[in-house]
Parts: structure tokens; C-alpha cells; sequence
């Protein structure tokens, strides 16, 4: 059960979330676009968690690493697992905006 969740809400292994960003990670802000107005990491695209199918050909390189963001983790979590089932093998899930955004300063 626990493993299940760790997988849930993408915990596991550290990640250097800085270092991806560097390497040319895209970073994947799901939250909406009134949420996003608010405050945001500069650079990030925004595209709404229930509108990410529909988006996914912005992301044409599956390769490509991407980091989720969202308010808490959990839209984060649910933008990682869409993208992994339609074949991105680089995903993590970065959690909430503020803390990802504390994580690569």
C-alpha cells in the first residue's frame, strides 16, 4: 500500500529538479489560468490539468524531461500519470509551485 501510494503522489528518489531545469527540463504549471495569474515560476507553461490531452502535441519530443507543478501536488501528480500513459518517460512530479520554485533557487 505504501509503494502504491509513493507512485500516487510521485514520491521516491530525490530528484535535482534544478539540474533538470538546467539540462532543459520544461516545467508544467497545471493549475488554472486564474491560479497561474497569481503567481507562477517564471518560464513555466501553464495548461490546465483537464485540458492536458488535449495539449499533449506541445509536447512533441516524449523524451523531453517535464516537471509538474500544480497548488498542493495532487493535479501534479494526475498531469504526471497522463503524461507517462501517453509515453513521456521523462516526468516528475514537482509538487506544488512555491516548493518547486524554492527548490530551483
Amino acid at each position: 500500500m505504501i509503494e502504491t501510494l509513493k507512485k500516487i503522489f510521485g514520491i521516491g528518489p530525490s530528484v535535482d529538479y534544478s539540474q533538470l531545469v538546467k539540462n532543459g527540463a520544461v516545467i508544467l504549471d497545471v493549475r488554472t489560468k486564474r491560479e497561474y495569474a497569481g503567481g507562477h515560476i517564471k518560464g513555466s507553461i501553464n495548461i490546465a490539468v483537464d485540458q492536458l490531452t488535449n495539449n499533449l502535441h506541445r509536447f512533441k519530443n516524449k523524451e523531453q524531461a517535464l516537471i509538474t507543478c500544480c497548488a498542493s501536488g495532487m493535479r501534479s501528480s494526475s498531469a504526471k500519470n497522463i503524461l507517462k500513459s501517453n509515453g513521456y518517460t521523462q516526468v516528475h512530479n514537482g509538487g506544488s509551485w512555491n516548493s518547486l520554485k524554492q527548490k530551483l533557487n
